[in-house]
């Protein structure tokens, strides 16, 4: 089950179910299934205070994935910065929607056990992004 929460009151996707759909298909075409998953939208301070508590990190991010999966069973807690999602588009020239599912589709990619510390593992990440991003077109 893949659900949506709100942790800030002026922002709200619309269609959530097509996000839902989308994060879907990217889990079957990977070959996953899906468990729970719990994207969290909210603003810079209250995922700077996840990013003190829990990582022990002093600085403001985009996304946080705490993963819970078990095999192909894919399960996790993600927390998602609006506010640094609008800056990232605006730095990239990007659209907001763009942006917004380039970082759900990372996040899931990341539980489903997609790495991008090292050079090459970053460099396959940002394909299956990009390919993801493609297929997901409005």
């Amino acid at each position: 089950m893949i659900k949506l929460f709100y942790e800030i009151s002026d922002f709200q996707i619309q269609n959530e179910s097509f996000f839902i759909k989308e994060i879907c298909i990217l889990l079957n075409n990977e070959g996953m299934y899906i468990g729970n998953i719990n994207y969290v939208f909210c603003n810079d301070n209250f995922l700077l205070d996840i990013n003190e508590k829990y990582l022990q990190k002093n600085f403001y991010t985009d996304v946080l994935s705490f993963n819970y999966s078990i095999d192909k069973w894919i399960s996790g807690d993600i927390f998602i910065s609006v506010d640094r999602v609008w800056d990232n588009s605006k730095q990239w020239n990007q659209s907001f929607l763009v942006e917004l599912k380039r970082v759900m589709i990372h996040a899931v990619l990341h539980l489903i056990g997609y790495d991008d510390k090292k050079k090459m593992d970053k460099k396959i990440m940002k394909k299956k992004e990009e390919f993801y991003l493609n297929l997901f077109q409005f």
